[in-house]
């Protein structure tokens, strides 16, 4: 008897220790999916001049094997308001609508709207988090506000500028649903006057756990 409940009491130990790792394995796959899902794994920035040949360098660090997608991007902090509530802090990321339709663990959790108006440079993607606190849908209008407007005589006065809501999207994770603008790359461009540029270049990779990163530069340029 004292010899079953020994073997009972291991192996319900054995079993324990077995589901807690098989969770948090789960666990540490789901968080890394929806976290690498929207930020690259690594980030490509100029030092030396703007970055205006974002396409062909793109497109050249695209070709490396391995590498499944490079975006190039505009970031800015912005105030957002909307039809109710106070505005609240936001993060607006410029992106090509092409890129951004290959963002699956976005563009593939939309909950209203479509990314039609979006390829078309007349609309933003919010999250579900933000459209709540702000009173909006698809179709609303969301007001932002950028400290870094125009110059004029009396010192830089804010940009402000109201875009229709195209599509809304839940990724599951409050940080990103109620903090994020996706903005059609072109108008990030104009709001955040940045023409002709872009800010930096996220690449995604196939395997971010076993991939050895290599030399992708001559000369350490990409250029």
């Amino acid at each position: 008897m004292v010899a079953f409940f020994s073997v009972l009491g291991i192996a319900l130990g054995v079993a324990t220790l077995i589901i807690v790792l098989s969770v948090m394995n789960g666990f540490r796959a789901e968080l890394l999916d929806r976290i690498l899902g929207l930020n690259g794994h690594v980030i490509v920035q100029p030092i030396e001049r703007p970055l205006d040949d974002y396409d062909a360098v793109a497109a050249r660090i695209t070709a490396v094997d391995g590498v499944t997608l490079a975006v190039p991007l505009i970031e800015g902090q912005t105030l957002a308001s909307g039809n109710v509530g106070a505005g609240t802090g936001a993060l607006v990321r410029g992106v090509r609508a092409e890129d951004f339709s290959r963002l699956e663990s976005i563009s593939g959790n939309l909950t209203e709207g479509s990314l039609v108006p979006f390829a078309a440079g007349e609309g933003v993607v919010i999250g579900i988090r933000m459209a709540r606190n702000l009173g909006l849908i698809a179709g609303d209008r969301i007001t932002l506000v950028s400290p870094d407007g125009d110059v004029t005589p009396f010192g830089t006065t804010p940009r402000v500028k109201s875009y229709p809501v195209a599509a809304i999207f839940e990724m599951g994770m409050s940080e990103y649903d109620g903090s994020i603008i996706f903005m059609p790359f072109e108008e990030a461009q104009l709001y955040f006057n940045s023409e002709g540029v872009a800010q930096l270049i996220e690449i995604f990779i196939d395997d971010p756990d076993g991939y050895k990163i290599e030399v992708l530069q001559r000369g350490g340029r990409f250029r």
